[in-house]
C-alpha cells in the first residue's frame, strides 16, 4: 500500500497538484494518466521519494519495498546485466556481495562462521537461491539473451539497456512498483510478455503510459489528473474514457439547466419587481435565484490537435511496385530481395526489425539509395515520409511560424501559419517558439503539419506516436483511419495498428509475411507464427496469406 496525503505542489504562480489525497491498495494496478506537462512523471517521483512536494507526504506500508524504472541508461555502465537487475533489490544485492567476499575469503575465522549463517537466512528469507533462474526468466521474457547477460551494460544497445533496467525494476517481486513509460523500445511481443507479467502481479502497481491497449490490459484503476486534481477510477482505460465524457456532459447540462432556470427567475424579477400585485412573487423567485449554485467548469488541461489529411488526388491504378530490393547498412543486410505491391486503398503496418523497416521507408522516401533493386511510384503519387529521427529538420534556429512557412502554401502569409500552428496546439506566443528549443512531442506536432500541408495520397510514417501524449495519439489515430488513401507505417502502439491496418507486411531475415486482413487476427493466426518460425529458421521465401 502506498498513499498519499494532502500532497501539493506548485511552479510559482502554476499550481500542479493541490490537496492530493489517495490510497493505492496491493492487487490493483492503476494507470496514471494526463496531458503532457500534467505532472505525471512529477508524481511518480514524489511517490518514489526521488521529490520533495511543497506540503503533504508519502506513507508506505512497513518493510515495504519500491521499485521504479530508473530513466537514466548510463548510470550502471560499469556493471554487468546480471548485478544490474539484482541491483534493483537492494538489500539483497548488498548481502549477495557480502557473502560472495565472505566466502572468498582465504581464513575463514569463527566469526566468519557465524556471519554466513546470518547472511544465509537473510538470502533464503529474500529468495536469493532463486536469483539466477529470476533475472534470466525476466530477461527472456523482455528480449534479452542469455549471451548478454555477463557483458558490462556500456557494451549494449540504447534498447536493450532499456530493457535490462526495466528488468531491474521488475525483479524481486517488489511490494510497490513504479513505471515511467515501460513500453518504450519494447518490441509487440515484449510488450505482450509485460502485459501478462503485470496480470499476474499481486503487489501495487503505477503505470505512465501512452499506449491505451497496454493501459487497457493490465490496469484495474485509473488515475486521471485533470481539472488540477487526481480523480480515480475503476476501470481500465476505455471505461475511463466513457466515465469521464459521461460525468463531463451530466455536468454540462446540469450547468445549461441551471442557467436556463436562473435567466427565467432574472427575467420575471426584472419585469414584476415593480408591479404591486406580483411584488412577493418576485421577492420569492429572488430567493429561489440567491440559492442556486452555477458551478464553474473548470478548464481541462487536455486539448486534441486537429489532425486532418487531404489528398489533392485520389491514386491512380498504379501505387508502388517494389521488385528485389537489396540493403546492406554497416554490413548487415538489412533487406533482401524485398517484393511487394501497394494496391488502392492500402494501409499497411510494417512489422519486424526496427532498422529494416526504417531503411526501406527511407529508400521509398527517396533519403537513401538502394543496393540493388527496384521501386515505382505510380504517376499520380505523391508521398509524404515522416521519419523516425527528425532533428534534420530543426537545425536552423527560428520561430514556428517561419519554419511552417516553408511548407505552406506560396501564397499564404503569417496568418494562414498562425492559424495552421493554433490548430496544432502552438497558439499565441507559442507560434514564436524557436524550433531549436521544442520538446519530442512539439516537434512531433510540427512534422505532422508539414506532412498536413503536403496534400500527399501517400503516407509513409515511421513510429510517428513517439513523444505524444495520449491526446495527440488519438488525433492522429482518427485522422489516418478517415484518410481514404495509402499508408504506409511502422508503430508499437497496438490499438494505432489495429484501428488503422488493413493489410500487415512483416519483414523476417530470410523473407516477408504479407497479409489482408485486421492485425488482431493476424497475431492469432497460429499458420502465421508457423510461417515466421520457417523465415526464422532459414527458409526463404516470400509467403502471402
Amino acid at each position: 500500500m502506498i498513499q498519499a496525503i494532502n500532497i501539493a505542489l506548485a511552479y510559482g504562480k502554476r499550481v500542479i497538484f493541490k490537496d492530493v489525497n489517495i490510497k493505492f491498495a496491493p492487487g490493483n494496478c492503476y494507470g496514471l494518466i494526463g496531458a503532457n506537462g500534467s505532472g505525471k512523471t512529477t508524481f511518480l517521483k514524489i511517490l518514489a521519494g526521488l521529490k520533495e512536494p511543497d506540503k503533504g507526504e508519502i506513507a508506505i506500508g512497513p518493510r515495504e519495498r519500491i521499485a521504479t524504472l530508473q530513466q537514466d541508461q548510463f548510470a550502471f555502465d560499469e556493471e554487468t546485466v546480471f548485478n544490474t537487475v539484482v541491483m534493483g533489490h537492494k538489500q539483497l544485492f548488498e548481502v549477495m556481495q557480502e557473502r560472495e567476499a565472505l566466502y572468498a575469503k582465504g581464513d575463514f575465522s569463527d566469526a566468519d562462521g557465524i556471519r554466513s549463517g546470518e547472511l544465509e537466512a537473510e538470502f533464503g528469507e529474500m529468495n536469493g537461491y532463486e536469483v539466477e533462474g529470476e533475472v534470466a526468466s525476466l530477461l527472456s521474457g523482455l528480449g534479452i539473451g542469455e549471451e548478454l547477460i555477463q557483458k558490462k551494460m556500456k557494451e549494449l544497445e540504447s534498447g536493450d539497456k532499456v530493457r535490462v533496467l526495466l528488468a531491474q525494476a521488475l525483479f524481486g517481486n517488489p511490494d510497490i512498483l513504479l513505471l515511467d513509460e515501460p513500453t518504450n523500445n519494447l518490441d509487440l511481443k515484449s510488450i505482450a510478455w509485460l502485459e501478462d507479467f503485470l496480470s499476474r502481479f499481486q503487489n501495487t502497481v503505477i503505470i505512465v503510459s501512452h499506449d491505451r491497449h497496454f493501459l487497457n490490459q493490465v490496469c484495474t484503476h485509473m488515475a486521471d489528473i485533470d481539472f488540477g486534481k487526481i480523480t480515480v477510477y475503476v476501470g481500465n482505460y476505455d471505461f475511463w474514457y466513457q466515465a469521464s465524457q459521461l460525468a463531463l456532459r451530466q455536468k454540462q447540462q446540469e450547468n445549461k439547466k441551471a442557467t436556463a432556470r436562473a435567466d427565467e427567475l432574472k427575467e420575471f424579477i426584472r419585469r414584476f419587481s415593480s408591479n404591486a400585485s406580483k411584488a412577493k412573487q418576485a421577492t420569492s423567485r429572488r430567493k429561489l435565484l440567491d440559492k442556486m449554485t452555477i458551478e464553474d467548469m473548470p478548464a481541462s488541461s487536455r486539448k486534441y490537435p486537429f489532425v486532418v489529411f487531404k489528398a489533392e488526388r485520389p491514386c491512380g491504378d498504379v501505387i508502388l511496385e517494389v521488385k528485389d530490393l537489396c540493403k546492406t547498412v554497416d554490413g548487415v543486410q538489412l533487406l533482401k530481395d524485398l517484393t511487394f505491391t501497394v494496391n488502392k486503398g492500402d494501409k499497411i503496418v510494417f512489422l519486424g526489425d526496427g532498422l529494416a523497416r526504417t531503411t526501406l521507408f527511407q529508400i521509398l522516401a527517396g533519403e537513401l539509395a538502394p543496393d540493388s533493386g527496384t521501386f515505382r511510384w505510380g504517376i499520380t503519387m505523391t508521398s509524404s515520409y515522416f521519419p523516425k529521427e527528425n532533428s534534420s529538420y530543426f537545425t536552423d534556429e527560428m520561430n514556428l511560424i517561419k519554419w511552417l512557412g516553408q511548407y505552406a502554401p506560396p501564397k499564404e502569409g503569417e496568418n494562414f501559419a498562425r492559424g495552421f500552428l493554433g490548430k496544432m496546439l502552438f497558439s499565441g506566443e507559442e507560434a514564436l517558439k524557436f524550433t531549436t528549443v521544442l520538446s519530442g512531442g512539439e516537434k512531433v506536432r510540427c512534422m505532422l503539419s508539414r506532412m498536413m500541408l503536403t496534400n500527399a495520397n501517400a503516407l509513409i510514417l515511421d513510429d510517428p506516436t513517439n513523444h505524444l501524449d495520449l491526446e495527440s495519439i488519438t488525433a492522429l489515430n482518427d485522422g489516418l483511419i478517415a484518410f481514404t488513401e495509402v499508408v504506409l507505417f511502422t508503430s508499437h502502439d497496438h490499438q494505432f495498428i489495429s484501428t488503422i491496418a488493413n493489410r500487415i507486411i512483416e519483414l523476417l531475415p530470410n523473407g516477408i509475411i504479407d497479409r489482408m486482413g485486421n492485425f488482431e487476427d493476424y497475431l492469432e493466426d497460429p499458420e502465421v507464427a508457423k510461417l515466421r518460425e520457417q523465415l526464422s529458421q532459414g527458409q526463404v521465401g516470400r509467403l502471402i496469406l
